[in-house]
C-alpha cells in the first residue's frame, strides 16, 4: 500500500487533528488513532492517560478496544490502523495481538522523543534479561506455575488466538 494515495493522507491528517484537539481539550497527550475497515472508520481513539489515570489509555489502545467492541471480535484482521505517531512498545504489542493488516503513521518515534515522549528506555529494557531491568522481573517457580496453561491445553471449548 502506498502512503501517497489520497485516502491515507486524509485519514492521517484527521488523526493529527484529533490529536491536536485532544491536547487543547486537556484530556490527554498529542496522540490519536483510527481503525478503518473497508474504507469506513470503525473506531477512533485519543490519548486519555492523564484524564483517566490509566497508563494504558494510549490512543492506539483506546481505538483497538473500541474497534474490537464494535466488531464483536478480539482481532482486527483486514483492518487498517492510522496513528498520529509511530506506536510505542506497548501499543506495538497490542497491534500485533490485534493483527490489523497495516498501520500507517504520521510522526516518527524520533519526533515524539523530541517532544518529550521517548520510548528508547523501554526498547532497551525489553532486550535485557528480566533480572537486569530497572524494574526487575523475577520468576518464582511453584509446583502449580504451569497449571493454567495445562488447563488451557485440555480445554476443548477454548478459542485459540
Amino acid at each position: 500500500m502506498s502512503l501517497t494515495r489520497q485516502p491515507h493522507l486524509e485519514l492521517l491528517d484527521y488523526t493529527i487533528t484529533l490529536a491536536s484537539e485532544n491536547v487543547r481539550s486537556g484530556k490527554g497527550g498529542p496522540f490519536a488513532a483510527l481503525v478503518v475497515v473497508d474504507g469506513k472508520i470503525i473506531a477512533e481513539g485519543v490519548n486519555l492517560v492523564t484524564s483517566t489515570n490509566d497508563p494504558t489509555a494510549h490512543a492506539e489502545m483506546v481505538a483497538i478496544r473500541r474497534a474490537c467492541a464494535a466488531l464483536g471480535t478480539f482481532q482486527l484482521t483486514g483492518a487498517e490502523m492510522y496513528t498520529s505517531c509511530e506506536p510505542c512498545p506497548m501499543c506495538l504489542g497490542a497491534i500485533f495481538w490485534a493483527r490489523p493488516a497495516v498501520v500507517f503513521y504520521a510522526a516518527s518515534c524520533q519526533e515524539a522523543a523530541a517532544a518529550g515522549f521517548d520510548d528508547a528506555l523501554i526498547y532497551h529494557q525489553i532486550a535485557l534479561p528480566g533480572d537486569q531491568r530497572l524494574i526487575p522481573m523475577v520468576q518464582v517457580a511453584t509446583p502449580r506455575s504451569n497449571h493454567s496453561f495445562e488447563t488451557w491445553q485440555h480445554n476443548q471449548q477454548r478459542v485459540d488466538y
